[in-house]
């Protein structure tokens, strides 16, 4: 019985502290165990440096020098153009040609419980009732709700996706392009195009940006034209730059699990997640950061939480591929595409496409292969996918990310229904063999020899399995493991409501009313439980405050993990009550 309940709190406990280390490490704080990461020196700028500069790596692999800077002072007529959809908000520079900010409309920057928002407003002014609502975090709910911002040109971040041409001293993304005029907005078209013209030194690079309905996708097209008199041979370069500097932290309700970091993708190499972290010291120390190097498909990205911006040069065409620091604090990640001679008066052109949006998988699959593998379901990845694709399933059916974990709940706890039933009737037994096993403890305290001795002659006459009690526990626990990174990783439960208070699935629950409601399952179902030996008093205590603390715990989870661990509790409540009862019943008969 003691090693039963040994097994059951060292299952529990370390799961939920498991949960609770990766729960740090995903809001950007330091792992319990193992000492925090020194980040590299954050450096204050020049203004022309925040614009970046081609990759080291890129240009020492091209042929000619480097790319010039031909910044100087911007011309008068340097324009940022804004292009707006139904989707997305994007400015581009004509000073580069690089896309420089870019808005999802669809999704915000804070998707907190709405509740409280009108609340706050109320109380914005009165006094310390306000300066409540401030320490617990809901200051950032007062004033107008922003939307998701993935590049951004800023006093905070530099994010930044840029293309040009290397081999020679021709049109980057520090050349003034022209832009050829145009509608800027959808409007009631299906698609709407940004042409920039920049031509130097007899080649003439034209950007063709395309914004698509209802996609996340751009179309990014470079035709390169000759026109000197001498034949060229340039490389296109794609690139998305990126400041090393962590995200803020963030409130109590809110957390910060946000972080940014570079990824490459090979058929041959798969997926190479990296951090700008590596890129600081391989240039500090003149090394090469390990990923794939070229190859005739693939992509690279800069990943954060629930987002990715991802450039995917057109398939079967030879990609060189680069990572490199461009300045203090600034890292680039990109592919540069040989285009071969151009002879004068000829031109070529390259495809690629730009994908800056959120890591819906259904999505990302269809973009380019191994895209969707920048949605992070950790170590249990095995368990979560198909976890999530049954979850999907089922919410096409209730249309409610709420509803569908309480269903999905109830169609785990059936399919584990035998298991668990077994489970339970082993409980249900050692709870009969209470008094007997009781009177044995009492009958041989001062011989623990003989006691153990007993209590097996006991469980086997009765044949009875004191550790029977650990299947459902144990059973459950990968799949509650699991479901914690479904929940994380996840952008389709990301501001996904339920009902009334719970506006965020992936959000802990402002009112803790989902964790009280843990406590009060975990205390009836702690009485269903044979009882703690009263020769062991620490033993009762521990079971008498575990479901205090662990609802404390909870009440940094994410209310839809707590949601599940919720139904699944009550519907073990009645499973374990309805098999307890019979066996009582059997027993007087």
């Amino acid at each position: 019985m003691d090693i039963k309940r040994t097994i059951l709190w060292v299952v529990f406990l370390g799961s939920l502290f498991s949960l609770w280390n990766n729960w740090m490490i995903s809001n950007g704080k330091p792992s319990m165990f193992a000492p925090p990461s020194i980040l590299p020196k954050v450096v204050n700028h020049p203004t022309n440096s925040a614009n970046g500069t081609v990759s080291s790596a890129a240009a020492t692999a091209s042929v000619g020098a480097a790319p010039a800077d031909d910044t100087g002072s911007p011309p008068a007529h340097r324009e940022v153009i804004t292009i707006t959809t139904d989707l997305v908000r994007a400015d581009i520079d004509t000073l580069g040609g690089e896309l420089q900010h870019l808005e999802l409309l669809k999704h915000k920057a804070s998707v907190e419980q709405k509740w409280y928002h009108g609340f706050s407003e109320l109380l914005r002014n009165q006094g310390w009732c306000y300066g409540i609502l401030k320490t617990l975090g809901c200051n950032e709910q007062v004033g107008p709700v922003q939307n998701v911002v993935l590049f951004d040109k800023s006093d905070k971040r530099t994010y930044l996706a840029q293309t040009g041409l290397i081999g020679g001293d021709f049109p980057n993304h520090k050349s003034l392009f022209i832009a050829k005029p145009g509608p800027r907005n959808l409007d009631q078209a299906n698609e709407v195009r940004l042409v920039l013209e920049a031509e130097k030194n007899g080649v003439k690079l034209t950007k063709i940006f395309i914004f698509k309905r209802g996609d996340y996708v751009i179309d990014v097209k470079h035709e390169v034209s000759n026109t000197g008199l001498t034949p060229v041979t340039p490389s296109l370069y794609l690139q998305l730059t990126h400041d090393g500097t962590k995200p803020e932290q963030g409130s109590m309700f809110t957390g910060n699990s946000d972080f940014y970091a570079p990824a490459v993708y090979t058929d041959a190499e798969k997926f190479q997640k990296l951090d700008f972290e590596k890129i600081e010291k391989a240039n500090t120390a003149h090394t090469i950061v390990e990923h794939a190097k070229a190859a005739n498909d693939g992509w690279v990205a800069v990943i954060q939480h629930f987002f990715v911006s991802a450039f995917v040069p057109q398939d079967k065409i030879h990609r060189d591929i680069f990572t490199d620091k461009v300045a203090a604090n600034l890292y680039s990640v990109g592919v540069k595409l040989p285009l071969g001679t151009i002879v004068p008066g000829a031109k070529t052109s390259m495809d690629a496409h730009l994908y800056s949006g959120p890591q819906e998988s259904a999505v990302l699959e269809k973009v380019a292969p191994g895209l969707d593998l920048v949605k992070d379901y950790g170590y249990l990845k095995i368990f979560a996918e198909p976890m999530f694709w049954v979850i999907a399933q089922i919410h096409h059916i209730l249309g409610n990310w709420g509803w569908t974990i309480i269903a999905f709940t109830i169609l785990i706890k059936l399919a584990f229904f035998p298991l668990s039933a077994a489970g339970y009737r082993s409980m249900g037994k050692m709870k009969i063999l209470t008094p007997k096993m009781q009177a044995i403890r009492e009958r041989h305290k001062s011989d623990p020899q003989k006691m153990n001795q007993a209590m097996m002659e006991l469980y086997k006459t009765e044949k009875a399995n004191p550790l029977g009690g650990c299947l459902p526990i144990l059973i459950q626990m990968p799949i509650f493991i699991a479901l914690y990174w479904v929940l994380q990783a996840s952008v389709e439960m990301r501001g996904a409501p339920w009902l009334g208070w719970i506006q965020n699935l992936a959000s802990p629950d402002p009112l803790y009313i989902l964790p009280t409601l843990y406590a009060i399952s975990m205390v009836a179902q702690t009485k269903l439980n044979p009882s703690p030996p009263t020769a062991d008093p620490m033993q009762a205590k521990m079971m008498q405050y575990m479901p205090l603390i662990f609802s404390v715990m909870f009440f940094f989870f994410p209310s839809g993990l707590v949601l599940y661990w919720v139904v699944n509790n009550v519907l073990s409540i009645a499973q374990q009550w309805v098999i307890t009862k019979k066996m009582e019943s059997a027993t007087k008969n």
